[in-house]
């Protein structure tokens, strides 16, 4: 009888346990959520761009083409840091200006070196995939304001032109 009784207690112990896990998880997500709210009106309140399915589908991050995205780059007025996650061998006509190049295969130990975690962040790769992966880890690790450059390197319309903006955040960070 004193058996059952035990095997009764841990059945429920583990039970209680799988429970406390449960209310963690969705703890964590509502935090999240939330967050995800608050970056969303500050981009509002801020008269920035912001795309509908960041709010209709909880998007973390902006999506730029890479017109919208040279657009800023070419801002005068516009504060922003641009962080470069292509890799080392990837030729390019020539980096951003101003970019901080963070292989995305080292960002989740480097990106401390972003100086802001609310300034606009303009995420570039090679071809835009990586740069989508960056952004989801970037709004991971605390960044706010975080928009992937569609297309990467391959689209970016600088490259064919020798235009370069002198208002980039990084360079005097």
């Amino acid at each position: 009888m004193d058996l059952k009784v035990f095997q009764m207690l841990d059945l429920i112990n583990a039970r209680l346990g799988n429970i406390e896990k449960n209310i963690a998880r969705i703890d964590e997500k509502l935090e999240f959520s939330i967050a995800l709210q608050r970056n969303h009106l500050i981009r509002v309140k801020n008269g920035e761009d912001i795309d509908d399915n960041m709010i209709l589908f909880g998007k973390p991050y902006n999506d730029l083409s890479p017109a919208k995205a040279y657009e800023i780059y070419q801002n005068q007025d516009m504060d922003f840091i641009i962080v470069d996650v292509s890799g080392p061998d990837y030729k390019i006509p020539k980096r951003l200006d101003g970019s901080i190049n963070i292989p995305f295969s080292s960002l989740e130990k480097r990106a401390g070196e972003i100086p802001s975690r609310i300034t606009p962040i303009l995420v570039i790769s090679e071809d835009g995939l990586n740069s989508i992966l960056a952004c989801e880890l970037l709004i991971k690790k605390g960044f706010f304001n975080i928009n992937n450059i569609s297309g990467g390197h391959q689209f970016w319309p600088g490259h064919q032109t020798s235009e370069m903006p002198k208002n980039i955040l990084s360079r005097t960070a």
